[in-house]
């Protein structure tokens, strides 16, 4: 991919082997674009690096690259904030296309996924409900489903724990949930690609 893509066409690419050494390399880097991330990346589990790139660097496109292309598991990564979605068996043309179409700030679907078969729909609620989510609630949701306490979530976001509370309160009311644990628990769910 990185062939297809350095060849002639302007671009210049940064590799990453873990999610860790992804997201410093976002930190130090403001002018990366777009971040090509796979689902079995070392240091991320699902759709978890997904959900954190966004939170973090929320004008960052996501495109994600992975063998499993399931129709539920592209819903739910659309529903995170995916820019696109690439298989690995993706010819380098397809690739190329993808990436330009992303670039113009459009959606890329390799045409074989449907996603209307997938059947899925609590799923896909719940990943349309995520959707609404500012990045600092999407955070807060992540600690949430670690098991963080409110105080833990307050200094690890610097913020004071009342506000912490309202984020919280905000998440569980977007997601359509009655308690903390339930909302992890989902959350959890939601993030898989089993």
């Amino acid at each position: 991919m990185c062939h297809a893509l350095s060849s002639g066409s302007g671009v210049e690419l940064v590799e990453a082997s873990t999610f860790p050494e992804t997201m410093n390399m976002l930190a130090q880097d403001t002018t990366i674009d777009v971040v090509f991330l796979d689902l079995g990346m070392p240091g991320s589990e699902g759709l978890n690096g997904l959900s954190e790139v966004r939170a973090e660097y929320p004008d960052v496109l996501v495109v994600i690259v992975t063998a499993q292309d399931s129709p539920g598991i592209v819903q739910r990564a659309l529903a995170l904030g995916a820019s696109g979605f690439i298989p690995k068996s993706a010819s380098v043309d397809c690739i190329v296309d993808a990436v330009n179409t992303v670039l113009e700030g459009e959606t890329w679907l390799p045409a074989h996924i449907d996603l209307s078969a997938d059947g899925n729909d609590s799923l896909d609620d719940f990943g349309a409900r995520l959707s609404q989510l500012t990045p600092h609630q999407l955070k807060v949701l992540r600690m949430v489903a670690d098991g963080l306490l409110n105080k833990q979530i307050a200094y690890e976001l610097a913020i004071s724990e009342s506000t912490v509370k309202q984020h919280v309160s905000a998440v569980l009311k977007k997601l359509g949930v009655i308690n903390r644990t339930k909302a992890g628990i989902a959350f959890k769910n939601a993030m898989r690609t089993e």
